[in-house]
């Protein structure tokens, strides 16, 4: 079980309308015209979890049992380089280069990146594998 999330209070987040899931969300990912929390929402919804705001619990039952066990709390992506490296070993091969091959993205400039935006990157190329996934 990961223990990145324990700064996350989900009762107290506001929670924020999704994006439609297109090349225009995914461009705003990486040139971080989104906030971190969109970006972790729109993740969260992608891998199955569905926050009760009534109970304050998580409804796991649309997340992979695989996920389920490593965090049953959904992880702060943005801040939590053990979940990151989770989500890209959980892009399909075939996958893995849609970020240059379907939106030309050529990668960040040596010295304008951090961990923050490889992360985002990386959030980027999973959902571009997600939607790859269910054509």
């Amino acid at each position: 079980m990961d223990s990145d999330n324990s700064s996350i209070d989900y009762a107290s987040l506001e929670w924020l309308e999704l994006p439609p899931l297109d090349p225009d969300t995914i461009w705003a990912i990486i040139n971080e015209s989104i906030s971190d929390l969109q970006v972790n929402q729109i993740l969260w919804h992608y891998l199955g979890y569905r926050y009760n705001r009534v109970e304050n619990t998580w409804d796991l039952s649309q997340v992979d049992l695989d996920w389920q066990e490593a965090y049953a709390t959904p992880p702060d992506f943005i801040a939590s380089r053990p979940a990151t490296v989770k989500l890209t070993r959980s892009i399909q091969p075939e996958h893995k280069q849609l970020l240059k091959q379907q939106l030309g993205f050529k990668g960040y400039k040596i010295g304008e990146f951090g961990p923050r935006q490889t992360r985002r990157a990386t959030a980027a190329s999973w959902l571009l594998a997600y939607i790859a996934s269910r054509v």
